[in-house]
């Protein structure tokens, strides 16, 4: 029989009294009870870097998380590096690649240049080109490999090129050409992604609109191709939306043990966005969500590739237009992310830096946070924390323009826990599986907690809680 200071008894005859003599003996004892939620660790405030910040263009040391498009990123020491496409709002770029660098992947600062200007060979090549496009950074063996593309727009008469150091911060020796295409060639040699295969073999992803997406094996010494002419096909789609995939990223999960393939969908300008798929096999083939293959090209083209972020509006804040050619990294202690740019609809001419807690469903399918990184780690979330009024946006495959939150209540009966931080929420009569992060209210500047999860039908879904959350002092 426990005893709570003077008051013993016997629960076995008193169970209905358990409760009332509990409160009683911790308020005797001079404690609290305990409690009925666990304690939910909420990000920081994050940095509030200015929208539109013109008088800045002329000052790259305040180029944070703006001027970015194509971003690749890796670590190096403490430090993430970010490479990106040669781009400035209000003038031409200067060409070199732009390099920031982040300790915490929240605040970002100007870094530099990896290259002075466009390399010779790749410049021989492409004679109009007026700067370096959508670089990617991998380590093989004891180098940083920088793959970088030289081309003019609308056209595949391209390049992609190699640099090598010892270090992300550089200096960079440029080794040179590694795959070039022109005028009539299938291919575009544009948009280079290096990915490991399980048994430590590299191979570059390529390519855009004209032929697709392609793979090719690569010397691990040298960083070059072995055979350039002998490419597989990874993704391609109809003439009827300009074949529009490009921005490929494939990346190894080995807690399902399957490659993933990313890639951007539609116009840079208007309404990009993010489609995966997966294969067991690095050459593919690569099939969505609903098995289908991303180089189907006989139905509908948005019914093709899983589709997990698209421009979005949450109540009062930014409408983000095109999001995409995204690239993603694997941090050992902070997880998965998804590294991306996208555009504000007053003045799409402005790219910004977004980065996203990416996790992963018990399916195994990626699926991205709909808040920016702030510092938030994927934790056991109460369930009755999730009560009340939330946003929520469905990731249409066939609405690629932004697409705005709705309003819904949410209760035991329209959210679910299905495991440590397994959730399904059902939305319109169906039902999405996913996780809830605690995350940093971008639009209502405060900590909330969302849900990001993915349907029996292969559909996204977004929501972020409404209310105020009272968070520890």
């Amino acid at each position: 029989m426990p005893k709570f200071g003077f008051v013993t008894v016997e629960i076995a005859k008193w169970t209905s009294l358990v409760g009332i003599i509990v409160v009683f003996a911790f308020a005797y004892l001079n404690c609290s009870p305990p409690q009925s939620t666990k304690t939910v660790k909420f990000p920081n405030e994050p940095p509030k870097y200015p929208m539109y910040d013109e008088a800045g263009l002329e000052d790259e040391k305040r180029w944070t998380v703006y001027n970015v498009h194509d971003p690749a990123i890796g670590k190096d020491g403490d430090f993430y590096y970010l490479f990106s496409t040669d781009v400035r709002v209000g003038g031409p770029a200067r060409p070199g690649i732009q390099v920031r660098r982040s300790q915490d992947l929240i605040r970002w600062e100007w870094f530099g240049y990896a290259f002075e200007g466009i390399p010779k060979p790749a410049l021989e090549w492409v004679p109009k080109a007026r700067g370096i496009w959508a670089p990617d950074v991998v380590k093989i063996g004891d180098y940083f490999f920088l793959y970088y593309c030289v081309s003019v727009f609308g056209t595949n008469r391209s390049y992609i090129g190699v640099a090598r150091s010892k270090s992300l911060a550089g200096p960079w020796e440029d080794l040179g050409e590694v795959i070039k295409t022109t005028w009539g060639d299938e291919a575009n040699a544009i948009d280079p992604n290096v990915v490991i295969d399980r048994n430590g073999q590299p191979w570059l992803v390529y390519g855009s609109h004209f032929g697709g997406i392609y793979i090719t094996p690569l010397d691990p010494k040298t960083g070059k191709a072995v055979e350039p002419s002998k490419k597989i096909l990874l993704a391609r789609r109809p003439a009827s939306v300009q074949g529009a995939v490009e921005g490929a990223f494939v990346v190894y999960n080995p807690d399902f043990d399957m490659f993933y393939l990313f890639v951007s969908y539609d116009s840079l300008f208007r309404d990009y966005n993010v489609r995966v798929a997966r294969s067991k096999e690095v050459t593919g083939p690569y099939l969505d969500y609903n098995g289908r293959a991303m180089t189907e090209t006989s139905i509908d083209p948005w019914l093709v590739g899983t589709k997990i972020l698209g421009g979005y509006s949450f109540i009062g804040g930014e409408t983000w237009l095109a999001p995409g050619h995204c690239s993603i990294l694997r941090d050992p202690k902070k997880g998965w992310f998804m590294v991306h740019h996208a555009r504000e609809w007053r003045n799409p001419s402005w790219m910004y830096l977004h980065v996203r807690k990416m996790v992963w469903t018990r399916e195994g399918w990626p699926v991205v946070s709909p808040q920016r990184y702030s510092g938030e780690e994927e934790q056991e979330i109460p369930r009755q924390l999730l009560d009340g009024e939330w946003e929520v946006i469905v990731l249409d495959p066939a609405d690629n323009l932004p697409i705005p939150s709705k309003i819904v209540q949410v209760n035991s009966q329209k959210i679910r826990k299905v495991g440590e931080n397994d959730f399904v929420f059902v939305h319109g009569g169906e039902e999405y599986e996913g996780k809830v992060l605690p995350a940093w209210d971008w639009e209502r500047w405060r900590p909330t907690l969302v849900f990001t999860g993915i349907s029996k039908r292969g559909i996204a879904l977004w929501g972020k809680k409404a209310e105020a959350i009272q968070t520890p002092e």
